[in-house]
């Protein structure tokens, strides 16, 4: 069985209080933070920027877990990477060339992820699979927090490890939207093996964050 990591996603934290959500999600046992980066246009909600991805590096040692939902992502890239990003994903349709991002992420030697709308085919990824670390599936529409899970994309989930069999890859499989205690079991039954959470892990059982980090890891 493969390992599960929890991804919380602060999205859904106290914003005036980033850095003791933080520490609290790094005392629960979260393997990563999960950053939602929106910028109006892509996506059509605005969130944070590098300055504060840089403010909060000095208080955690955890992996920054930063989806970019930016457009043209490349000329960002590099200020996400020096304000603290350890993962850095994008999207195929916010690139002109998905090579030429893949391989600037790695000139910066940050671990390259590629995020597929619900309605974006694998296609787009499957010749890269072999160059990324991670494959971000969105089971929501990207830009708005509180989304329901949509279980169609179970099957994309499913296609992306068969490949990842098949070719014998080590890239991550990473799913984010509406996933709660019911439907992490259908992801990682499907394949997934990093869960991005926000509403669930910070609302869930009166905001006890270890048990909920935990029940949507071994549940």
């Amino acid at each position: 069985m493969q390992k599960i990591k929890i991804s919380p996603s602060i999205l859904s934290a106290d914003f005036s209080q980033l850095s003791l959500e933080i520490k609290k999600l790094e005392d629960a046992g979260a393997d990563m933070i999960h950053v939602d980066v929106m910028d109006g246009h892509f996506v059509p909600n605005l969130t944070i920027g590098p300055p504060v991805i840089k403010s909060l590096r000095k208080h955690t040692n955890l992996i920054f877990d930063v989806h970019l939902m930016i457009s043209p992502v490349h000329k960002y890239i590099e200020s996400f990477s020096n304000a603290g990003a350890d993962i850095i994903t994008f999207h195929p349709e916010a690139t002109e060339s998905m090579h030429e991002t893949i391989g600037l992420v790695k000139e910066l030697k940050k671990k390259v992820g590629v995020s597929l709308n619900p309605q974006t085919p694998i296609d787009l990824v499957k010749d890269f699979l072999d160059k990324i670390d991670l494959v971000l599936v969105m089971s929501v529409h990207p830009g708005f927090g509180g989304q329901k899970f949509m279980p169609e994309v179970l099957s994309k989930i499913e296609d992306l490890s068969k490949l990842k069999k098949e070719k014998k890859l080590a890239f991550d499989i990473e799913v984010d939207g509406g996933i709660d205690f019911d439907n992490s079991k259908l992801v990682k039954k499907a394949g997934a093996n990093i869960l991005v959470s926000g509403t669930t892990i910070f609302k869930n059982n009166n905001g006890d964050i270890k048990k909920n980090i935990d029940a949507l890891r071994t549940g």
